[in-house]
């Protein structure tokens, strides 16, 4: 079976973590560990977040004085082959030396009358004080918004219409290859008027994404790993549950967070609705439970009723 991985951002760099290569690499280094079982009986595509990637990237630009800062379409493609490198050594480090690897650079299709042009909503790079992040929307011409009390940059996150390199893909997993491919949501682009592809200043949601991929591929699961051990009815409240298992219909009667757990609630829906398959959220570690519906919270059709977890989780 094909089973599409996404890594959030926690599985690269933690929430308060410096970006640095030693941290970043760590953190692989833990997602190589719960994913490579999963080679061992399925075709595996992983794909993952890059927002912290990014916001360093733009940082390190906008550094050299005198030229103008690079797009993030160009930013984007740095990070999917700086985190595929490090995806790829990791578990190869693992995985017998017969498993192949690729990273693929890859191009996604999003419309420029898309609305999240208009109302930028997508947290990128690191966190500032209200001082910083007022000097640097000043100095950049960037959208601040406040993230846990603090502020990072906002850029806008279109819905991704297409995978231009869907079909290399697809060549590659037919010969037993571990693809890493539309990492950070793949690199925003659009066709113009002409015809002629180009890069669009966006960041497209990695989960979003990574549900297109999967459908793409005709995958018979789709995993989000996060830091959250499950999705919870109610989060932050007494009479919080962790749902174990729920239809599409029944996840989208709840009330999640647009900015966290709203996106990846959506997408395991639009998969599980499309293809039939079955979509996972949960923790890292659980990769091969949750596959497995032992752990996490498995969103898939013709569940008439919600199914919660026992008290076994911490909020």
């Amino acid at each position: 079976m094909r089973v599409v991985v996404a890594l959030g951002g926690n599985a690269l760099l933690k929430r308060g973590e410096p970006p640095t290569e030693r941290a970043q690499r760590q953190n692989v280094r833990v997602a190589a560990r719960a994913l490579a079982p999963l080679t061992r009986e399925h075709s595996l595509i992983i794909t993952h977040g890059n927002g912290p990637q990014v916001g360093l990237l733009a940082l390190e630009a906008a550094a050299y004085a005198g030229i103008e800062p690079y797009a993030l379409d160009l930013l984007n493609a740095e990070s999917e082959g700086l985190i595929g490198y490090m995806i790829e050594q990791e578990l190869g480090n693992i995985l017998p030396e017969s498993v192949p690897f690729a990273t693929i650079l890859t191009q996604v299709e999003v419309d420029p009358a898309d609305p999240a042009f208009q109302r930028p909503t997508k947290p990128i790079g690191p966190q500032y004080c209200r001082d910083d992040a007022e000097r640097l929307a000043l100095e950049h011409g960037w959208t601040m918004g406040l993230d846990n009390g603090m502020y990072r940059r906002l850029v806008p996150s279109p819905r991704p219409k297409r995978i231009f390199e869907i079909r290399v893909v697809e060549w590659l997993l037919e010969r037993g290859v571990v693809v890493i491919c539309t990492g950070g949501g793949g690199i925003p682009t659009r066709l113009a008027p002409d015809g002629v592809l180009e890069g669009v200043e966006a960041v497209i949601d990695k989960d979003y994404a990574g549900s297109l991929l999967a459908t793409s591929l005709g995958a018979g699961a789709f995993l989000m790993l996060t830091d959250a051990q499950a999705v919870w009815e109610g989060w932050g409240t007494s009479d919080a549950r962790a749902i174990r298992r729920a239809s599409p219909a029944a996840m989208r009667k709840f009330d999640f967070p647009a900015g966290s757990m709203g996106p990846k609630v959506e997408a395991a829906c639009e998969f599980a609705e499309t293809t039939g398959g079955m979509a996972g959220i949960g923790a890292l570690e659980d990769a091969a439970a949750i596959l497995g519906g032992k752990a996490g919270t498995v969103i898939t059709s013709g569940i008439e009723s919600v199914e919660y977890w026992p008290s076994l989780f911490d909020q």
